[in-house]
């Protein structure tokens, strides 16, 4: 097999199933059908699946496009291999409500270590502020 540099190598990957971890957090999983020289990818048949404790769900999204600096990892699904995970798959409205009450929790969470770092003479700058320093 002779090395290729850049987005090239990718060019045997097409069409087969791929998993992406993307900069915001979100995992897709689909079809890659096409990239070019900035790693842009485009999916097919692609799902949003969402993790949350030791289940997971699947949101349907069909042909997706991801600008390649969003990419943080992307690897091949092995669709032969035996599927051994010890997740439950739930359904969407139901992983949803799971991710809506995570989400609440850290907030909470956060407000509370805001308030200790308060009541001790310390602040951290929000993150929308941090342009201004």
């Amino acid at each position: 097999m002779n090395y290729v540099p850049g987005t090239a190598s990718l060019i045997d990957d097409i069409d087969k199933k791929h998993l992406v971890l993307l900069r915001d957090g979100r995992t897709l999983i689909g079809f890659l059908r096409s990239i070019d020289q900035f790693a842009n990818l485009v999916f097919h048949q692609t799902v949003e699946r969402i993790h949350v404790g030791k289940k997971f769900g699947d949101i349907p999204r069909g042909i997706f496009i991801v600008r390649g600096e969003n990419v943080v990892l992307l690897g091949e699904i092995d669709v032969d291999k035996p599927c051994d995970t010890v997740l439950q798959q739930v359904s969407i409205e139901e992983i949803l409500e799971e991710q809506r009450l995570q989400q609440q929790a850290k907030q909470e969470t956060e407000k509370v270590k805001m308030q200790v770092l308060k009541d001790r003479g310390l602040s951290i700058p929000k993150a929308d502020n941090l342009d201004e320093y």
